[in-house]
């Protein structure tokens, strides 16, 4: 491959999998579970809402808290981000 150093992107990727999902695994059901929604299935926000009752307002305020969350966590983790 074209990468020196060391690098291997594929582990490298199996890591960053593991650690999403220890982030994953320690949020709410509800909270995973519209996270996965909308950055795994690419719903939209207001199906999202739907979904679980929610207006779409709190469904933007709890993935940006998730965001924020992932952040400190994937830095924690080693992450330069």
């Amino acid at each position: 491959s074209g990468f020196s150093g060391g690098f291997d992107p594929e582990a490298e990727a199996l890591r960053a999998g593991d650690c999403l999902t220890r982030f994953l695994r320690k949020q709410g059901k509800e909270r995973r579970d519209i996270f996965l929604c909308r950055y795994f299935y690419a719903e939209s926000l207001s199906e999202i809402a739907r979904r679980f009752g929610l207006s779409e307002s709190k469904i933007k305020s709890m993935l940006h808290r998730a965001r924020g969350k992932l952040k400190k966590y994937l830095e924690k983790e080693g992450y330069k981000l």
